[in-house]
């Protein structure tokens, strides 16, 4: 039976996004959420997770285009005149790989945002972070070093067989996510030295935002052998603050929650599961 990880990302940005990862595992296929520990509904995340022991945790880092956990003066590098982190990503990535203050402010960080984790008292299921952004050799470097000290376990690495989006989609499929493969497969090597778990595939890359139901069933229905993991991110509607305009968050939600698509889980016999789930050997849904 293959296993099956479906995860929401974003958790605690709005109470909008809240209210859908709640909906989605309460009533739908949703077993784990990423939580973004310094967003501005981050405390309300929290109180549902707690209410949800089901509900797999794990850290959304956030390290560009959002708010840091530290003061804005203890990461001037990272941040811009507002004391939000920057979004210019190439600029704030290529400052990240040659400066040795500001890899000191990003570690700094990076703690901060384990120890906010920490501090919920939430079982730490995965690591994944906004925009991929682990993918840069700096920071997936100091995850390596800080992670495993506040238990981390399982990391997100966004492999995205390009053959299964061609089947459900061929437009989709793209050279520019061929790039991201093999930023991919090189940080996928790493982890594995590390006894770190890696899906062996992930899905939401090529409809990040557009995670349709016709789309999440097409995942699931082409899903390889193995651990699968498929990220979405639904909210009850956008344009909450924070939201990302053009995202599907109402249609994500959707398909998630649909019938259809629970019938197909228990059709193709798929395993719904968490990243703990699969060590213990339990599902993430009850």
């Amino acid at each position: 039976m293959n296993a099956v990880i479906v995860t929401a990302d974003d958790f605690g940005l709005s109470t909008e996004v809240n209210e859908a990862v709640e909906e989605a595992h309460r009533n739908g296929i949703l077993t784990c959420a990423s939580l973004m520990v310094g967003a501005a509904a981050a405390e309300g995340a929290v109180a549902i997770a707690r209410r949800l022991p089901t509900l797999k945790i794990g850290l959304h880092l956030v390290l560009v285009e959002d708010v840091p956990i530290l003061p804005a003066q203890r990461i001037p590098s990272l941040v811009d005149s507002a004391g939000r982190f920057r979004r210019d990503l190439v600029r704030a990535g290529t400052g990240m790989f040659v400066s040795p203050k500001t890899k000191r402010q990003l570690a700094a960080e990076i703690t901060a945002q384990f120890e906010a984790f920490r501090s919920t008292g939430l079982a730490l299921d995965h690591v994944n972070a906004h925009k991929h952004y682990h993918l840069h050799p700096t920071v997936a470097s100091l995850l390596f070093a800080i992670g495993p000290r506040y238990g981390m376990r399982a990391l997100r690495i966004p492999s995205e067989p390009a053959a299964v989006i061609s089947a459900i989609e061929p437009a989709a499929a793209t050279a520019a996510r061929a790039a991201v493969a093999l930023w991919s497969n090189l940080l996928g090597r790493r982890a594995r030295r590390r006894d770190l778990l890696v899906p062996d595939q992930v899905f939401g890359l090529a409809w990040s935002g557009a995670m349709t139901g016709a789309r999440l069933r097409g995942v699931l229905s082409h899903a390889p052998d193995g651990v699968t993991e498929i990220y979405t991110h639904p909210a009850t509607t956008g344009g909450f603050p924070g939201h990302a305009p053009g995202y599907s968050y109402a249609e994500e939600l959707a398909g998630l929650t649909a019938p259809e698509t629970r019938d197909l889980v228990e059709r193709l016999a798929l395993r719904l599961c968490s990243f703990s789930g699969l060590g213990a050997g339990t599902a993430g849904l009850s």
